[in-house]
C-alpha cells in the first residue's frame, strides 16, 4: 500500500510538473520552422486568352403566332417588344461585368459583325417569373450552348428596402454570363484566335467574296480557316479600315439602347412590382375560389341527401330534422357558391388590372428614331433600318475605293 501511494504521488507530480513546464507557444514562428512544401500557394492567375467581341441581337419577344391568343396567355405585344430590347441590354451589362470578353454590343439583328453571337428569346415574364432561351454560336458556326434560364423573384423582393435599385431579373442574366465564361474556359486560345481570323475574313468577304472566300472553307453553316492573306495585302488593309469604321458605328448605336433602357426603367420597375403582386393575388384568389366552390357543391349535395333522408323517415321528427338540415346545408352551400362567384370576379379584376398595366406601358415603348452625324449619308428609321443603310453605305465606299480614278 505504501509503495502504491508513493507511486501515485510520483506519477501525479510528473504529470503536474510536465504540464507546468510545458510552455504555451504563441506569436510568429522562426523562418526555419516553415515546411516549404506546405506553404499555401497563390491560385494560378487565369491565362489571358484572346477576347472575343460579342453581338447580342435584340431578343425574340416570344410572341405566339396567333395574335388572338395574346390576351389569353397574358401577353401584351408592345410590352414584350420593349422587354426584348431591355433584356438584350441587361445581358450586355452582365457579360461586360465578367471582364472576360472584348466589346459587347446590342444590335438590331444577327447580321452585325462579331466573334460570338448570343441570341435570346423571352419565354415568360410577369414580374414574378422570368424564363429566357439562349442560343450561343461563334462566327465559325460552332454551337457553344443552347439552354433555358429561369428565375423566380423572391416574394418579399419588392418590399425589401435593400433591393432598391436592383433588377429583380438580374440573376437570370448573371446565369447566362457565368455560363459563357464557363464555355470560354473550355476553349483553347488557339481556337479563339482562329475564330477572330474567321471574323476578319467573313467581314471582308461581305465586300469582296471573290478576293477573300478562297481563305475560307464553308460546309453548310460551318466555316473553317484555310489560310490568311498577308498583312501587306492591299485589299485586306482596305477592308480592315472599313472594319474599324463599322465598329465605331456599332459603338455609336449603344447609347441608343442605353437611353431606351433608361427611358423605360421607372415605368418598367413599377410594372414589375405591380404585375408580381397581381400574379400572386390572382393565384391566391383562384385557389380560394376552387376551395369555396368544392365546399359549396358538397354542402348542396348534403342538403339533397338530408331532404331524401327526411322524406323517407317514418317519424315526424325525422322529417322535420331532414328538412331543416336540407335547408341549412343548402343555404350555406349556395352562400359559398355566391362567394365563389364573387372571388371569380376578383380574379377577373386581377387579370384586368394586369391587362391595364401592360397597356399603360405599351404607349411609352414606341420605336425610337436615331440620327447619326454622317454628312455623306442620311440614316433614317429605326435601328434595324439604319444599320441596313449603313452597311449599304460601307459597300459603296469600298466599291469607290476599289475603282481607280480615270482621267478622260
Amino acid at each position: 500500500m505504501a509503495i502504491l501511494i508513493a507511486s501515485t504521488f510520483f506519477l501525479t507530480g510528473c504529470a503536474a510538473g510536465g504540464a507546468g513546464s510545458s510552455a504555451v507557444k504563441v506569436g510568429p514562428t522562426m523562418s526555419s520552422s516553415y515546411d516549404k512544401a506546405a506553404v499555401i500557394q497563390k491560385p494560378a492567375a487565369r491565362i489571358q486568352k484572346p477576347k472575343l467581341d460579342i453581338i447580342i441581337p435584340v431578343f425574340d419577344a416570344g410572341l405566339p403566332d396567333d395574335p388572338a391568343t395574346y390576351k389569353e396567355k397574358g401577353i401584351w405585344p408592345e410590352l414584350r417588344r420593349a422587354e426584348a430590347t431591355r433584356f438584350a441590354y441587361k445581358l450586355k451589362l452582365a457579360i461586360e461585368k465578367t471582364g472576360m470578353f472584348g466589346a459587347v454590343r446590342v444590335m438590331p439583328n444577327q447580321t452585325a459583325t462579331g466573334d460570338l453571337y448570343v441570341i435570346g428569346k423571352i419565354n415568360e415574364s410577369n414580374g414574378l417569373n422570368v424564363d429566357i432561351d439562349v442560343n450561343v454560336h461563334d462566327i465559325a458556326g460552332k454551337k457553344w450552348f443552347h439552354k433555358s434560364f429561369d428565375h423566380e423573384v423572391a416574394a418579399d423582393f419588392y418590399d425589401n428596402a435593400r433591393n432598391k435599385g436592383k433588377d429583380p431579373y438580374g440573376p437570370v442574366f448573371k446565369q447566362v454570363a457565368d455560363k459563357l465564361v464557363e464555355e470560354l474556359d473550355d476553349t483553347s486560345s488557339k481556337k479563339l484566335a482562329e475564330i477572330q481570323s474567321i471574323t476578319d475574313l467573313r467581314f471582308a468577304a461581305n465586300f469582296s467574296e471573290d478576293a477573300f472566300s478562297q481563305y475560307l472553307k464553308v460546309r453548310g453553316s460551318k466555316v473553317s480557316l484555310k489560310g490568311y492573306p498577308s498583312d501587306d495585302d492591299v485589299m485586306l488593309k482596305r477592308v480592315k479600315a472599313l472594319r474599324i469604321r463599322d465598329q465605331l458605328f456599332t459603338d455609336r448605336m449603344q447609347p441608343h439602347y442605353e437611353q431606351f433602357n433608361q427611358k423605360m426603367a421607372d415605368s418598367y420597375a413599377l410594372w414589375q412590382k405591380q404585375s408580381a403582386s397581381e400574379v400572386q393575388a390572382a393565384k391566391t384568389a383562384r385557389n380560394a375560389t376552387i376551395g369555396k366552390a368544392v365546399a359549396g357543391v358538397g354542402l348542396i349535395a348534403l342538403s339533397v341527401l338530408s331532404a331524401i333522408a327526411g322524406s323517407q323517415s317514418n317519424s315526424y321528427g325525422g322529417t322535420v330534422a331532414g328538412t331543416t338540415g336540407s335547408i341549412a346545408a343548402g343555404s350555406i352551400g349556395v352562400g359559398m357558391l355566391g362567394e365563389s362567384v364573387k372571388m371569380n370576379q376578383e380574379s377577373k379584376f386581377h387579370k384586368d388590372a394586369l391587362n391595364e398595366l401592360g397597356q399603360s406601358i405599351d404607349g411609352e415603348m414606341a420605336p425610337q428614331v436615331i440620327k447619326f452625324e454622317e454628312k455623306t449619308a442620311e440614316l433614317t428609321g429605326n435601328a434595324q433600318e439604319q444599320f441596313a443603310q449603313w452597311r449599304a453605305f460601307l459597300k459603296r465606299m469600298y466599291e469607290q475605293q476599289a475603282t481607280p480614278d480615270v482621267q478622260l
